[in-house]
């Protein structure tokens, strides 16, 4: 058995409000996967989390579009706000093809990711406005290095520095290919607010740790089939709640990063319950 002293992430377990969250999102994540049309249109139900996730992780990120005008749109390079919704699309796509990589190469899947957001031409993105949205081809894909700035408006915090950035990250990598008996909750939150914080990236930081956050859950096999869509529920929290809490994580405070991880608890259920409603509706016939 695991000890706190070599498994960090399990400590953050017993902070403030974090039992009850990973209660109540597993409560929400049974709900779901409980639905009897789950039990049969469940790929219908995982691309419809992917539309709706990437949707609200560009509204995070300053592209806050209507689903349906998501949903119709198939050029995404026109302007900033379409580079960030196609961006968020490509993620979604392609996360879940990176399942099988993170617990063992988790800083090449966020390479990976960066390239994919960005729309890199050695990355493969096609569609969806693959295209570098200004940022420079030999920043993509790799953390910043001195003197590069960083494209973030949503997050202010001050930067830390390549060589902090670089070694929080190695550290972040060795606790996910550790493994960790904290909840997958717990862990999801930690990826989503090292790398918010960290921003190592030039661009599209905010998209990447989000997609990662969904990583986390669904390759922990908390979300398997990727229907709880932690992005909806951050989004309909609202930018200001989602500062808030990111704060508490910044402090680095048993209650801050207590409130973060509830934050991100309280997101999953209500991407869940998001799902929940295009579960009821399918069975309605109405979608």
């Amino acid at each position: 058995m695991s000890t706190h002293a070599s498994d960090p992430l399990a400590a953050l377990g017993s902070l403030p409000g974090v039992a009850d969250a990973v209660d109540s999102v597993r409560k929400a994540v049974d709900r779901v996967y409980g639905h009897r049309v789950m039990r049969r249109r469940s790929n219908e139900i995982s691309s419809e989390a992917a539309l709706r996730g990437a949707r609200g992780s560009a509204a995070l990120s300053g592209a806050d579009w209507a689903l349906e005008e998501v949903r119709r749109r198939t050029d995404f390079g026109a302007d900033p706000e379409a580079r960030t919704v196609g961006a968020a699309l490509r993620l979604g796509a392609e996360a879940g093809q990176l399942l099988s990589i993170w617990r063992q190469s988790p800083l090449r899947v966020l390479a990976r990711l960066h390239l994919v957001a960005a729309g890199d031409p050695g990355s493969g993105a096609t569609g969806a406005g693959a295209s570098g949205g200004g940022v420079p081809g030999d920043s993509v894909g790799r953390p910043r290095l001195d003197g590069e700035t960083v494209d973030e408006p949503l997050v202010t915090a001050p930067l830390p520095s390549p060589d902090e950035v670089a070694g929080r990250l190695e550290g972040l990598a060795e606790l996910i290919v550790a493994g960790s008996e904290a909840p997958a909750l717990v862990t999801a939150a930690v990826v989503h607010g090292e790398l918010l914080a960290l921003r190592p990236f030039a661009s599209y930081n905010g998209l990447v740790a989000r997609a990662a956050e969904r990583i986390a859950l669904v390759g922990s096999g908390l979300d398997p089939k990727a229907v709880c869509p932690a992005e909806v529920g951050h989004a309909e929290q609202g930018r200001a709640a989602y500062l808030a809490a990111f704060e508490g994580y910044l402090s680095g405070t048993p209650e801050g990063v207590g409130g973060w991880i509830a934050h991100c608890g309280r997101a999953v259920e209500l991407g869940a319950r998001e799902s929940t409603a295009v579960c009821e509706a399918l069975q309605r016939g109405a979608a």
